[in-house]
């Protein structure tokens, strides 16, 4: 009988960090392959152009140098295979600045990355869109995102007793993950093999295998860990298929691995937005129009906009509603997915705005969203499976003492500082997406053992713990006795660790798969039982070596037909100094509703990561783009400023109860994303509270301020 101290529920420990904390635990380019060559990558200096010459010569010359490939000769790709932005050197063309134009290899990386400076490259320069503050205004309708409209906004707030009409302004941002994408290619004949670090298992075996116009079959992705990706690593980016060609060229398996600096024009960004927001309401606090247009841009090849108008749909009740979205081509890599993927950034204009109505009308702000709280999704009219906001907001501001908010700002001075209170509400929605596992048991005497496989993902959220969890609750075995093994192509698909599916779709299929072969046991032992007997007892009575069974799960067909989301609410207490006009956060508490919570230990961590970057993003992270040259000024952790430890103060997370068996069957909803979701506006409103400053322009320094 296994303990049930390890039970889904349980706040295990991760059964991976040991190896980790150790060193033991395989990342991209530690994996041993025999006698490994090193690649450089090199890039472009302008913006928009041609190359009209490149001269390695030099660098051919170099000491250990074995192959310098650029579009002279390189082989022929697949450029509509799914590795994203392009910069494969397919051609002479220059589309941004830092663009992949070449690759040195060498024995030593040392050696490849001296003989890249050694590379001299000549332009036919042309003019480059690269001026957001200048070009937004021209934006253009996306291809695949609709203007939606619901009633006349426009009446709504011409007749309205109160309005908000502001725009709030996000900068770029990067994702930046402790590993930096790196790639370990080895040719085993026509076979492939990629040591690479992937959100999606499949989804890189995929596009790897159709840019290098190979069969999936042939290409094989290993990732059993991965260094944080926050969705820079959900699709491959070129570095993964230059590894792949430089490997063909010199014969021999070649590490890439992207310097920092690199990262900032090689595998996307979230972008620059400015969000209009309008409300309007009554004079007893009732919103009667709601309006959200974001501004934004994308690549001059391809277009990637992030939905930053998906809260404002959902959150709250108003017969009027516009979302629009116009988006401007720019000579900057593509954008992609970031964590809370226009959730983040979109929560910051539409409960910045919230916050500014709330006290328009002299009501608290808590108060204002329950007013208004939507008793089905207001976006398509389907019933929520479940939504925890009240619970969020009512149990968030008892335990965080909101009852000493004074509604006015300035009137809580501590000292030399101005103290202030703010909330703000998010949500993500909730989804399972198919996946396959394979359980596999073996017995010796009494003694029997699991193992899980899939192609699963493991960004460090705790993948293999919670499966490990989800197979000993369902086969009545001890953790110990369970192996998980995810991260390979080789094993059955699985859904990706991206948008807050993993841990739903994967929990699931193991589930499924652990409930399936305790079914296959029973049948094979062909009794009848009146308590349902363990898959571990049924090995042992029926004398069973060996048995496996696959499970390939998909979302239940009735999830359909409701609105799946987790939702939380946030809230802040920040000191600011009257002198200095810096900003600490003192206190931080997110209260989520997020269906079953598979470990407490782990989701708390995963929400204090959301709630760190949250604040990271109000108060210190920006990319300045240089319009001259296209290239990013801050191109470092030196410039590009992520919060440290020191930068956090107390932080807690409360999780409300939710059982919520209509989103699927385990109830799981996800808490990858919707901890970031929110965060930068509760900073923000607890600054006006402090202050009497409304910023509308991340980041909040102190210039602005003063």
């Amino acid at each position: 009988m296994k303990d049930k101290n390890t039970s889904l529920g349980s706040p295990v420990s991760r059964i991976d960090g040991i190896l980790k904390v150790t060193g033991k635990a395989d990342y991209s380019t530690d994996h041993p392959v025999k006698d490994p060559a090193y690649a450089v990558i090199f890039k472009s200096t302008i913006a928009a152009g041609k190359i009209r010459n490149i001269d390695s010569v030099a660098a051919e010359k170099s000491p250990g140098v074995l192959a310098v490939i650029t579009h002279k000769n390189a082989p022929k790709l697949n450029t509509k295979g799914g590795i994203r932005g392009g910069a494969m050197l397919q051609s002479a063309d220059v589309l941004f600045f830092g663009q992949h134009i070449g690759v040195v290899v060498a024995e030593t990386f040392e050696q490849a990355r001296h003989a890249a400076d050694l590379v001299k490259v000549e332009y036919d320069q042309k003019e480059a869109k690269t001026d957001f503050e200048k070009l937004h205004r021209n934006g253009v309708k996306p291809k695949d995102k609709e203007d939606e409209k619901r009633g006349d906004v426009e009446a709504a707030l011409e007749n309205a007793a109160f309005k908000v009409e502001e725009t709030y302004a996000t900068p770029i941002y990067h994702h930046h993950p402790l590993e930096p994408h790196a790639t370990i290619a080895e040719w085993q004949g026509e076979n492939l093999i990629l040591y690479n670090s992937a959100q999606i298992v499949n989804g890189a075996q995929n596009a790897a295998a159709s840019t290098l116009n190979l069969k999936p079959e042939n290409v094989r992705i290993v990732s059993p860990y991965i260094g944080g990706g926050f969705g820079s690593k959900g699709g491959q980016w070129g570095n993964l298929v230059l590894a792949a060609v430089a490997a063909k060229m010199v014969n021999r398996p070649v590490k890439l691995a992207l310097a920092r600096q690199q990262m900032f024009n090689s595998v996307g960004l979230r972008q620059r937005n400015y969000q209009k927001i309008s409300l309007a309401a009554t004079k007893d606090g009732k919103l009667t129009a709601l309006t959200h247009e974001t501004a934004t841009h994308a690549a001059i090849q391809d277009e990637f906009v992030e939905p930053c108008g998906d809260c404002s749909k959902i959150m709250y009740d108003t017969p009027n509603s516009l979302i629009t979205y116009r988006v401007t081509p720019m000579n900057l890599i593509l954008p992609t997915y970031t964590r809370g993927p226009g959730k983040s950034t979109g929560s910051f204009a539409l409960e910045s705005a919230m916050d500014e109505l709330a006290y328009k009308i002299k009501m608290d702000p808590i108060e204002f969203r329950l007013k208004n709280e939507p008793e089905k999704d207001p976006s398509n009219g389907k019933p929520w499976s479940s939504r925890k906001v009240v619970e969020c907001l009512k149990e968030g501001a008892k335990a965080f003492g909101w009852e000493k908010r004074k509604m006015e700002p300035m009137q809580n001075v501590q000292g030399n500082y101005w103290v202030g209170y703010g909330v703000a509400c998010g949500t993500y929605p909730a989804h399972q997406r198919d996946s396959s596992a394979i359980v596999k048991l073996n017995r010796e005497g009494s003694n029997v053992t699991a193992i899980i496989e899939l192609a699963a993902a493991d960004l460090g959220t705790g993948t293999y713990t919670i499966l490990a969890q989800t197979a000993a609750d369902a086969l009545d075995l001890p953790m110990n006795k369970i192996t998980v093994r995810i991260g390979d192509s080789d094993l059955p698909p699985a859904a990706g660790s991206v948008g807050s599916v993993g841990a739903t779709s994967y929990a699931n299929v193991v589930n499924d798969a652990c409930m399936k072969i305790t079914d296959e046991l029973i049948a094979r032992s062909g009794k009848q039982y009146f308590v349902r007997p363990t898959a571990a007892q049924l090995m042992v009575s029926e004398k069973i070596v060996n048995i496996q069974t696959r499970a390939d799960s998909k979302p239940m067909e009735s999830a359909e037909q409701y609105s799946s989301h987790s939702f939380n609410a946030n809230f802040a207490e920040v000191w600011v100094n009257q002198s200095t006009g810096m900003v600490r956060v003192k206190r931080f508490l997110a209260v989520t509703g997020a269906g079953k919570i598979l470990n407490p230990k782990t989701a708390r961590s995963q929400i204090f990561g959301g709630n760190v970057w949250g604040i990271g993003m109000a108060l210190t992270e920006e990319s300045v783009v240089d319009p001259r040259f296209g290239n990013f000024i801050t191109r470092s952790f030196a410039d590009y400023h992520v919060p440290s430890n020191l930068d956090i103060g107390e932080m807690e997370a409360i999780f409300i109860k939710e059982d919520d068996k209509l989103a699927n069957k385990l109830g799981i909803k996800g808490l990858g994303e919707v901890g970031i979701v929110g965060v930068s506006a509760a900073v923000a409103n607890a600054v006006f509270n402090a202050t009497g400053k409304r910023i509308r322009e991340l980041p909040i320094l102190p210039d602005k301020l003063l």
